[in-house]
């Protein structure tokens, strides 16, 4: 073998001293470094391509080569292939896409028809007469001028029956009509109106259940027109009429055979009187739909009420939906239609005496909110009117069944509902009007001790230690609870714990992280006794703030006389309302105002600030003048450890 290297560098020679010099050249860089697998492969291919040239030049050039050198320059596009295709595979190179699978056509449903409900298919189950000449039509006001002294008797009669004008509501038609809806004039509530609802998934059906006792006729009787009025028949399974063992002789017979002929309602009766939460049990046992819808006996449907309750259980079936409850005054039975520029503004609250209310809807939660169409989350709800899927009602418990009568099943609902995965929601595209009374025409069998009772129960099993609140506003809870005196709750604890419900704490945080939470444990709680006069400070009737302050004989049963001394050195009267003693300038009397530590982004107003010094004196330290009796009245003065009237003490 010879081998011969010119000047550029090339290496000529026979087949055979090529070969040999290409593979002593790879051997010298190979002794030399360090090579990684794939750069070995590379390598190794590169060597191959190079041999392959070379073959390709000698047969080429000429000559007789031997046979199976020209067999190999004969194969060598394939080989040449091959090794291409090994590098290739070594994942330097970018492959095409896949190909678009084919996409199947959908096949259609006859059971989820496409588009959106005409209102052919939403007609109501019964036409509403028209006469615009009757007394109330349009929702207007009955007009009551000039009544004769037996009218006078009659109306202040009906008055004390119900706690209504029965006299005006006897004298409107049963089917009188609302009006058209004007919403539409508005940016935001148009769309309520110009709504449509697909047909696919479909709207549930629903059974309405109304509960009475003692009901007047005309009420009664124009609830369930107006149901009959506004619900699309289609959807509108029937309407359950609950009689909680009424008295009154017109709601036997011939309420029975009244209502045989609208067909789609119904009476069933309690033997004996056992209440709201039982009645509507019962309505919901017997119950044939796939929503449970319940109504008060005193209420009026406006247009379009129910679809947007139904759809949006569709959407989510835990969701606990109210409509937007609007007033019928129950003076005159004017109704209070939605209005062209309104917007949703009221959701639900509790006090730490367990009392339902309303309040204002938060800016996080209007901002979350696109338009009228989307719901209010709600902390709590009224419990009168609601819809919910039957199949919820009973996974998530129903009611408590071991409440009794009446008073704080709402607020139960509503912790439970949250707690345990629902949400509660108001639904502004859903209007219906409510009698709102100012006192209950009805006595209860067992005295309102029953409401405790039931307050008793929710706070035993869904409050954990913010129990001890609610306890401390009510002694005769307090008092129930010590004793053991609000029936068995281990069904409800077992609820709890199969439904994985979350603690209290997180309801506060979570749902309504906008309520004051008053310390568990506060400084100072109770009376607040004056050593000179030996009586106690007491806000007064109906102070709902701005009154001055009284003094009155010290009771020891919380109510007008609870104050406690906060963390924040406040003197908080908070069963209901948060009011807060709020010194004022000599010689005005002080007064309990709002107070302004209200929760997250609040502090304390200066002037709710107070200081129980060591003598005894209750002092404002920006006015440096302290709570001074003084003829009867509360006033700030100059402070002086020995004067008597400045003495102040927690009973």
């Amino acid at each position: 073998m010879h081998v011969e290297v010119h000047g550029e560098g090339k290496i000529t020679g026979g087949l055979h001293d090529r070969g040999a010099a290409s593979c002593f050249y790879v051997m010298r860089l190979f002794t030399r470094r360090r090579f990684s697998p794939l750069k070995l492969v590379i390598l190794g291919g590169t060597l191959f391509l190079v041999v392959l040239v070379v073959l390709q030049r000698d047969v080429g050039a000429g000559g007789s080569p031997e046979p199976w050198f020209q067999d190999l320059a004969n194969r060598k596009e394939r080989v040449i292939g091959a090794v291409m295709g090994a590098v290739n595979n070594l994942g330097f190179q970018i492959g095409a896409p896949q190909p678009r699978p084919v996409e199947q056509q959908p096949v259609p449903d006859r059971h989820c028809p496409p588009g959106f409900y005409t209102q052919a298919e939403l007609r109501p189950h019964l036409e509403r007469p028209q006469d615009p000449q009757a007394q109330g039509e349009d929702g207007k006001a009955f007009n009551m001028d000039k009544l004769t002294p037996d009218e006078e008797k009659e109306k202040q009669e009906g008055m004390t029956r119900h706690c209504f004008n029965q006299f005006a509501s006897d004298r409107i038609s049963l089917h009188r009509n609302l009006g058209e809806d004007t919403r539409p004039l508005s940016e935001y509530l148009e769309r309520c109106v110009e709504r449509k609802f697909r047909r696919c998934p479909s709207l549930p059906t629903t059974s309405v259940i109304i509960v009475f006792h003692n009901e007047a006729w005309s009420t009664l009787l124009r609830t369930v027109y107006s149901v009959l009025h506004t619900s699309p028949a289609s959807l509108l399974t029937e309407i359950i009429l609950v009689d909680d063992a009424s008295t009154a002789d017109h709601l036997k017979e011939r309420l029975e055979e009244h209502v045989r002929a609208l067909k789609v309602v119904r009476v069933v009766r309690q033997a004996e009187r056992k209440g709201l939460i039982t009645a509507r049990l019962l309505g919901a046992s017997v119950a044939k739909a796939e929503v449970l819808t319940f109504l008060d006996a005193h209420c009026e449907c406006f247009h379009g009420w129910l679809e947007p309750l139904l759809f949006r259980i569709v959407e989510e079936p835990t969701a606990v939906v109210s409509p937007d409850i609007t007033t019928i005054d129950l003076n005159n039975f004017q109704f209070n239609k939605p209005v062209a520029t309104a917007r949703a503004h009221n959701r639900g609250n509790f006090d730490w005496s367990l009392t339902f209310g309303w309040e204002g809807i938060p800016d996080h939660e209007r901002e979350r909110r696109k338009d009228e169409t989307y719901p209010v989350k709600t902390p709590t709800f009224a419990g009168g009117l609601f819809s919910i899927s039957k199949a919820y009602f009973e996974k998530i418990g129903t009611y408590d069944d071991k409440m009794e009568i009446w008073g704080g099943e709402n607020v139960e609902m509503s912790f439970r509902v949250w707690q345990c995965g629902g949400q509660l929601e108001i639904i502004p595209c859903s209007v219906v009007g409510h009698v709102f009374r100012t006192k209950s025409p009805h006595t209860f069998p067992k005295g309102t001790e029953v409401i405790t009772r039931n307050q008793v129960r929710l706070a035993e099993v869904w409050m954990d230690d913010y129990k001890k609140i609610f306890y401390r506003r009510n002694q005769n809870a307090a008092k129930m609870a010590q004793e053991n005196k609000y029936g068995d709750i281990s069904d409800r604890v077992n609820l709890r714990e199969r439904l994985h419900c979350k603690n209290f704490t997180w309801y506060l945080e979570n749902i309504y992280p906008e309520a004051f939470i008053p310390d568990l444990t506060p400084v100072k709680f109770g009376a607040i006794k004056n050593s000179g006069s030996q009586t106690c400070l007491d806000v007064g009737e109906n102070n709902s703030g701005g009154k001055p302050m009284i003094m009155y004989t010290c009771h020891n049963m919380g109510g007008n006389q609870y104050f406690e001394y906060s963390s924040h050195k406040e003197l908080r009267h908070n069963i209901g309302k948060q009011l807060c003693l709020q010194a004022g300038p000599e010689p005005q009397p002080v007064t309990v105002e709002m107070c302004q530590l209200k929760g997250r982004g609040t502090a304390v107003d200066p002037r709710q600030l107070w200081e129980f010094t060591s003598e005894q004196l209750l002092r404002n330290p920006p006015s440096d003048k302290c709570l001074t009796l003084r003829q009867n009245q509360i006033v700030m003065t100059a402070c002086n450890p020995a004067d008597i009237s400045q003495h102040w003490a927690f009973s």
